[in-house]
């Protein structure tokens, strides 16, 4: 009977917002985002949205007052991924899926891979590239509170040049292909480059991510060829700052990740062939760094399979996708500031945990791992007054896990707490 009822009380919790009463969660561990050590047995209090004390020991009557026990979970703030793809999840038939899905489908199965990534617990994302304006509608559908989703920065389509790695119709024949522009995110030229991010503007973007080089799963032989220049570098940098956006880089090559730090991008993502001068320009021009790890693991898995990939794909996977690891480790043991990302889309939605595994692999500790998905990104983003630490006065976006992912960083899929915003997502 005392299961029951403690079964009901639990589904009551949940199906009630907690804004307006005030919540404490208990949790044996908490590891808050901006100290370097973890504190044991503390109670957060949220009320509305926000948090609004952290408190030694255990408070709350269980009787009396709204209490989450958490007494074997390490509590921390809600996780962030600054690379997803949310509108695909790579698959053998991805890329005829572009000639026989409308929209629409997409749009749907969109919104099953948003749950699947905030009840893994990540909370906040950056949404690094897409179509037909699907993830700023998702973004706004979120917001307003028809789908579930973590919180979402959108860059809406990817900026690139004819035949680079964002050009939608890359690999089309010629009686398809058309001649793509600025509105579709194609741009050659300074003028072109400026209408592309205005475009982003238009569609009601958050940012601006651009394809600095070729691609791995593009249909084009190179995966690291600088792909714009300097000109057009600056000027997209140039009207982005104007705009209010940060721009993310897509690169693997080092021309073409120098040019783009140089301009002044945000971050590069991926960078897979980074070296210690790239290091050294990047520490100078306060470049991040988001590796995705995950989505190098994966191409490198998958191109051992015969019929996975297109072959000119398939030799790019198996060349590039081993290597991220290895300039993962460089980079931080060189000193860049590293945000936490996957390229999630490439590799499986609510996997996006596994690169905090891959990372430690690399030699980073754990505590500084975590930090990078909460903290870090956070400051990467620029959200880092509402977001990224556990404190008082910013909203109660809140994830636990089993167990002390310090001494067992796998412990970081094994989610059982959730909270965004005051409202409890998950509860295990």
């Amino acid at each position: 009977m005392r299961t029951l009822f403690a079964a009901l009380a639990l589904l009551l919790l949940m199906s009630q917002p907690v804004s307006g009463e005030t919540l404490y969660i208990q949790a044996a561990k908490l590891i808050d985002g901006a100290s370097d050590q973890a504190r044991e047995q503390v109670t957060v209090v949220v009320r509305r949205q926000q948090i609004e004390d952290i408190r030694d020991g255990y408070h709350g009557d269980p009787e009396q007052d709204r209490v989450v026990r958490l007494h074997e979970h390490t509590l921390m703030p809600g996780l962030m991924d600054a690379h997803t793809h949310l509108s695909m999840e790579m698959s053998p038939d991805a890329y005829i899926r572009q000639f026989t899905e409308d929209p629409a489908d997409m749009a749907f199965r969109m919104t099953s891979f948003a749950e699947k990534t905030l009840k893994a617990g990540f909370t906040t994302v950056r949404e690094l590239g897409d179509s037909h304006g699907l993830s700023t509608s998702l973004r706004d559908a979120i917001r307003a509170g028809h789908v579930a989703g973590p919180r979402i920065l959108a860059a809406g389509k990817s900026l690139a040049t004819t035949g680079g790695h964002a050009d939608p119709t890359s690999g089309w024949s010629q009686a398809l292909e058309g001649d793509p522009g600025p509105r579709e995110g194609v741009i050659n030229g300074r003028a072109e480059a400026a209408a592309g991010v205005r475009h982003r503007y238009k569609e009601g973007a958050d940012l601006v991510k651009i394809t600095a080089t070729g691609g791995v799963l593009s249909l084009a032989d190179s995966g690291e060829n600088p792909q714009f220049s300097e000109e057009e570098l600056e000027a997209l940098v140039t009207t982005a700052k104007d705009y209010g956006f940060h721009v993310a880089a897509h690169a693997h090559g080092g021309e073409g990740m120098k040019r783009a730090i140089r301009a002044g991008v945000r971050s590069i993502e991926h960078g897979t062939y980074m070296d210690r001068r790239i290091i050294r320009l990047m520490r100078r021009h306060d470049t991040w760094y988001v590796p995705t790890i995950s989505a190098g693991r994966f191409v490198a898995d998958m191109a051992e399979k015969p019929d996975y990939f297109p072959p000119q794909v398939r030799e790019k996977a198996a060349e590039i996708g081993p290597l991220i690891q290895e300039t993962f480790a460089r980079a931080w043991e060189g000193g860049v500031k590293i945000a936490f990302g996957t390229d999630s889309g490439v590799s499986p939605h609510g996997d996006n945990a596994r690169e905090f595994i891959y990372m430690v692999e690399a030699g980073m500790p754990e505590m500084a791992a975590i930090q990078s998905a909460t903290r870090e990104t956070a400051r990467m983003m620029g959200i880092d007054d509402q977001l990224g630490t556990v404190e008082a006065g910013k909203l109660a976006d809140l994830v636990a896990v089993v167990g002390n992912p310090l001494e067992d960083i796998s412990r970081m899929l094994e989610v059982r707490f959730v909270m965004k915003e005051g409202d409890i997502v998950r509860h295990d």
